[in-house]
């Protein structure tokens, strides 16, 4: 693979529309990636390119519209195999994002649990990555292990012996706080789990927008994350599984597609891996705007983005520690985290931080984050939270920072 070019913010940022030419007459200083991202040209373009020159099902039809569209969908799935690390393109599921990935693991997978059983979860954790356990714990009577975390915002990993036992089925894990920007060692949480059988989930979301990954080599079980972070269009998410993990199991949903063979009097067959996991017409044209996401993604130098965040990160909370009455959740340091940063200005609702600043152009996330066990951990109802992507710049920063100091000023 070529060596991809040194990375220019600049560059970067002229690949998105809605930056260039932002809506409602103000600058657009975008800083809630955390929870959507923008969409570069290519995607644009190779989403309406679908939707004008190939638009029909996939796998159903011999028409030339359903073999292109088909053969998109197709050639979808194994680029965000490539992404991933991933050799097997059939272990690649496309489902309708992360919260829907995890619940297909807690209901297909949790099958096989039942009393007696135990999942571990933590305080970090998305409600998308705790309500399904909780659902499952009720249905099956497993019972729910609790990891907490740090006064820094991290999962205590010195924890987890105290934890796991034989009687442990599944670590279930965020790789990235969607409130703390805490990185999660993963090879712990393996090493734990092999040590009595257990599987491990983890929740990518967050992660997944930063760079390729390596799936098979971090040792885990399953995977799951959003199109919609990762730069690509709404409604599309992907669950990796092992191979031998998801052939074992049942399917999540009925219908069309995920078939072999349906009989009235001698039941029904289901089709293998990933086909058994996609009933119905699947999300076809946001597949192919995923598939153009991580192609474009790839092509990206993520080593010197990487450094490019690290230093706007680095801005936001040296700015933050200038601040009075200003408090980061999570870690203050730049080791170990990625640029989702979570603050508190004391006298200031986070809703009405968020307010001010859009006034200026500045887009920040109020509120808990679907993460509340976290908010009580911290004693707090909510943050504010600006979160970082390769198109943010220092306009970004100084609006931001600009912004904080007008709001504590005028709601003191």
């Amino acid at each position: 693979m070529r060596a991809p070019k040194p990375f220019d913010p600049e560059s970067c940022r002229s690949q998105f529309p809605i930056l260039t030419e932002p809506p409602g007459g103000l600058p657009l200083h975008y800083l809630d990636n955390a929870a959507t991202a923008q969409l570069p040209a290519a995607v644009l373009t190779a989403v309406r390119r679908h939707e004008t020159m190939s638009r029909a099902n996939v796998a159903r039809g011999v028409h030339r519209l359903a073999e292109a569209a088909t053969a998109a969908y197709e050639d979808a799935r194994s680029a965000v195999a490539g992404y991933l690390g991933v050799t097997d393109a059939d272990e690649i599921v496309f489902t309708g994002g992360t919260t829907a990935s995890i619940n297909l693991v807690a209901y297909s997978f949790g099958e096989t649990l039942g009393p007696g059983d135990e999942v571990l979860v933590s305080e970090l954790e998305h409600h998308s990555n705790l309500v399904p356990w909780q659902l499952l714990a009720t249905r099956r009577g497993v019972a729910l292990k609790v990891l907490p975390v740090t006064e820094e915002g991290r999962l205590d990993l010195d924890r987890l012996p105290s934890l796991v036992s034989k009687r442990t089925k599944l670590l279930a894990l965020t790789h990235c706080s969607n409130v703390t920007g805490a990185i999660t060692d993963i090879g712990p949480i393996v090493a734990a789990a092999k040590s009595v059988g257990a599987r491990v989930l983890i929740d990518g979301a967050q992660r997944a927008p930063h760079g390729p990954l390596d799936l098979p080599a971090l040792g885990i079980d399953f995977y799951a994350l959003s199109g919609h972070k990762l730069y690509a269009p709404n409604g599309v998410g992907v669950l990796w599984g092992r191979r031998e993990l998801l052939s074992k199991m049942p399917p999540f949903m009925g219908g069309g597609g995920m078939i072999a063979q349906v009989d009235l009097e001698t039941g029904t067959s289901f089709a293998d891996i990933p086909r058994r996991f996609e009933a119905g017409t699947p999300p076809i044209a946001q597949a192919v705007g995923l598939g153009a996401a991580v192609r474009w993604a790839q092509a990206l130098d993520w080593a010197g983005i990487a450094q490019h965040e690290a230093r706007l990160t680095g801005r936001i909370l040296d700015g933050l520690g200038a601040i009075k009455g200003a408090r980061v959740i999570g870690p203050t340091g730049l080791q170990g985290r990625l640029g989702v940063v979570s603050f508190t200005l004391d006298g200031v609702h986070p809703h009405d931080l968020c307010q001010w600043l859009d006034r200026k152009g500045v887009a920040l996330r109020g509120g808990h984050h679907c993460a509340q066990p976290l908010a009580k951990r911290f004693g707090i109802a909510g943050t504010s939270r600006a979160s970082l992507a390769p198109y943010n710049n220092d306009a970004d920063i100084d609006a931001l920072l600009a912004g904080l100091e007008d709001a504590r000023k005028r709601f003191a």
